[in-house]
């Protein structure tokens, strides 16, 4: 399920990567409202990305959208209790092949777009919350609205996503049931290992 919605989510953190830049101290629900009707446009021109070229996802994925993610962040809710546990340099390491992950398997999402508009909630919050959820529907031609909501933090420079829910269902934690058995398993340089596996595995599955 995750998978196949994926293209929902890029939608919007794509789109929220376009915009962040000027709209850095906007309202977190504007920001993701303006972000997606640009993510939107982009979809329609992107000629390399109509043709499903997955390089081309990947390297817009990377340069738009990934320093607007709290990887940090994420990574330590996947992992859980062990996360505090690792140090300095496993954690960072457990950052980045968890973000390869994440654009290495999903970049076909962006591909798959079919004609799809974003209702962007109005945000209930106070000016000191650091941390807020954008309400969001999908409508699909032909199909049932899907409920997306994204979870943000704020930090100096504005507004970062750190997970998102479809129809309920966290992307984060679709992965910390695998994350946590393979560290009871095998440590924290276990998962490092195997993810970094997965990445190498998905770059030979490319070629």
């Amino acid at each position: 399920m995750l998978k196949f919605l994926t293209r929902f989510i890029l939608t919007g953190l794509l789109g929220a990567g376009l915009q962040m830049s000027a709209h850095a101290q906007e309202a977190p629900d504007a920001l993701i409202k303006n972000a997606t009707n640009e993510i939107i446009e982009l979809l329609k021109t992107d000629k390399a990305i109509q043709a499903g070229d997955v390089k081309h996802t990947q390297e817009v994925i990377e340069s738009k959208v990934l320093r607007y993610f709290d990887f940090n962040k994420m990574t330590g809710s996947a992992v859980g209790r062990e996360w505090r546990n690792a140090s300095a340099e496993q954690k960072t390491q457990l950052a980045k092949e968890f973000q390869t992950l994440l654009v290495r398997s999903y970049s076909n999402a962006l591909t798959q777009y079919k004609n799809q508009t974003v209702d962007v909630k109005p945000l209930k919050s106070q000016p000191a919350d650091t941390e807020v959820t954008v309400k969001t529907e999908v409508k699909q031609p032909g199909g049932k609205p899907v409920a997306i909501d994204y979870d943000l933090t704020k930090v100096a420079d504005g507004w970062k996503v750190y997970d998102v829910y479809v129809a309920g269902v966290s992307l984060v934690a679709n992965y910390r049931d695998t994350f946590n058995q393979e560290i009871k398993a095998n440590g924290i340089d276990g998962l490092i290992k195997s993810l970094r596996e997965k990445n190498a595995a998905k770059v030979i599955e490319k070629k």
